[in-house]
């Protein structure tokens, strides 16, 4: 039997190499997890009706019922409104004012 056609074992990693290894895969999660919640998680604020308003949208990506989350809060962190909406609801600066304009009504769906 040719013993150079055999693949040998690889080395183990060393302490400092197995460091490096888990560091880069936890930096690789932690990207990963921030830019999932940035996807799910968009929030604008407008001046609409004299007020500055913070309009946030958050996406449940529920496989039975996905659906979306629209809120209001003022300045002060009160919640002035919340509507559920399609997951897909483009939030923008013309979507949040015209929704706060139109007394935090649920937008109509397209």
């Amino acid at each position: 039997m040719d013993h150079g056609a055999r693949q040998k074992n690889p080395k183990p990693l060393d302490g400092n190499a197995f460091s490096t290894l888990v560091k880069t895969a936890s930096e690789f999660v932690r990207r990963h997890e921030q830019q999932l919640h940035a996807s799910l998680h968009q929030s604008i604020t407008v001046t609409a009706k004299s007020a500055r308003i913070t309009v946030s949208l958050d996406i449940v990506p529920d496989e039975d019922n996905p659906h979306a989350l629209l809120s209001a809060h003022d300045d002060s962190g009160d919640q002035l409104a919340q509507v559920r909406v399609a997951p897909s609801f483009k939030l923008n600066r013309t979507s949040a004012v015209a929704w706060a304009e139109n007394d935090f009504c649920k937008p109509a769906e397209r």
